[in-house]
């Protein structure tokens, strides 16, 4: 099991925002039962239309179901990957937690007759969403692979008796990861953790360990954020860092076993995402009232599908969150190669035996060209042969690793990859 750092980050919020959890917690309890009714009154008049057509009953059942679908949840939803189509048929899928840690339960996913396939350890961002985010890639890597998917804990799910949580704990978790999984394994990194994902990989190739990861996938990440800078980079770069420790960092309420915990709230993230969109997302709950409302469920079920999974949002302790800011997007230091693990700096040369895969999206708004494309440069101890690139045309950045070029044109690269390193 992954062991917690030593010593917490030294600098941490203070306690005037220790309230603000509080606050929404409050508010989220007192406005709860009312969307519990409203989702109980927009099924009844919803199945009286199905009967008796009226059409006041079906615009005011679907303003009801509309208010009861916004608002957070901070459970994670189910993976739903029950099954998985392959060479034309359909093969049942098990899961298993392999390695369960404070922070993160490593599960299993296989399909039936799956067996023998490649290990690929599927690791998650770790940016206010739950790994179900990754459901989409879940399911087209189980073509091919095994797939052990880093499933994070909600940190205000965790008692601070069981440590902190910050950027070099998520590297060792990866670095521990590899090592139980054993030969065979292959990383696929998407977005945020690729950092940590290239530092892990860094790390055992400088042990020498005998196991270290046969292929790397780094999927859309910030490698090297000072390439193309973007609308993300700047808002990061815009403030000092105790603006943020000061602003964003609050307390768990004492309701949940992380009671006391500092982390940096998923509400905030979400809140601060949907606003640089929110045209886009009043937009969508207008047309999910439309298609509600004039029986067009498919349409309907596919926007509130969509928004069940963003709306369940989770927490990034503090530190985590602190140091991200401070060491992946302000000092930039792993492209520096200032990084460190354990006091010792992470020499991205060491690396030898691992083939690289980098993907990127040519619509990315997030990650932009170049910024993943950086780890090929840094991994100059490969041979030429052992590095490939991939920039996918007409994609966004959740393009790259969801939907139908992600299915179609990404996935067989990444699945080649892997192949290749065997």
């Amino acid at each position: 099991m992954p062991s917690a750092p030593r010593r917490p980050l030294a600098v941490l919020a203070g306690d005037d925002g220790a309230m603000l959890y509080d606050s929404y917690q409050l508010a989220t309890d007192a406005a709860e039962p009312w969307r519990i009714f409203a989702a109980g009154a927009a099924g009844a008049m919803r199945a009286w239309s199905a009967f008796l057509p009226n059409v006041p009953f079906a615009w005011s059942g679907a303003a009801l179901e509309g208010f009861a679908l916004f608002g957070f949840t901070h459970v994670r939803p189910d993976f739903g990957v029950n099954w998985v189509e392959t060479r034309g048929e359909r093969a049942p899928v098990f899961h298993e937690v392999a390695m369960a840690t404070p922070y993160c339960n490593l599960t299993r996913f296989c399909r039936e007759g799956g067996e023998g396939d490649p290990k690929v350890l599927l690791v998650a961002p770790m940016s206010g969403h739950f790994a179900t985010l990754l459901r989409g890639t879940l399911r087209t890597l189980l073509r091919d692979h095994q797939v052990y998917l880093t499933d994070w804990v909600n940190p205000r799910d965790v008692a601070l008796e069981d440590g902190v949580f910050g950027l070099e704990t998520y590297t060792r978790y990866l670095v521990d990861f590899v090592r139980f999984l054993g030969e065979d394994s292959h990383i696929v990194a998407v977005c945020q953790p690729t950092v940590s994902a290239l530092a892990a990989t860094a790390v055992l190739a400088m042990e020498g360990a005998n196991i270290q990861p046969q292929s790397l996938t780094l999927m859309a990440g910030p490698i090297d954020v000072r390439i193309q800078p973007n609308g993300v980079n700047k808002l990061a770069n815009d403030k000092p860092l105790s603006w943020f420790r000061d602003n964003l960092i609050t307390s768990v309420p004492w309701k949940f076993a992380g009671r006391g915990r500092k982390v940096y709230p998923g509400f905030l993230q979400l809140s601060a995402f949907m606003s640089m969109n929110a045209a886009r997302h009043q937009g969508a709950f207008v047309d999910f009232w439309r298609y509600r409302a004039e029986g067009q469920h498919e349409k309907a079920d596919a926007i509130a599908e969509f928004y069940r999974e963003y709306f369940a949002v989770m927490d990034m302790t503090a530190e985590f969150y602190l140091e991200t800011i401070d060491q992946v997007f302000q000092r930039c230091l792993l492209p520096k190669g200032e990084l460190t693990y354990q006091g010792e700096k992470i020499d991205m040369r060491a690396i030898r035996k691992t083939f690289l895969l980098t993907v990127e999206g040519e619509k990315d708004d997030i990650c932009s060209i170049g910024q993943t494309l950086a780890a090929q440069d840094l991994c100059s101890g490969l041979r030429p042969y052992m590095k490939t690139h991939h920039l996918q045309a007409g994609v966004g950045h959740y393009g790259v690793f969801n939907g139908k070029r992600w299915d179609a044109q990404i996935y067989p690269v990444v699945r080649n990859h892997i192949m290749a390193a065997r």
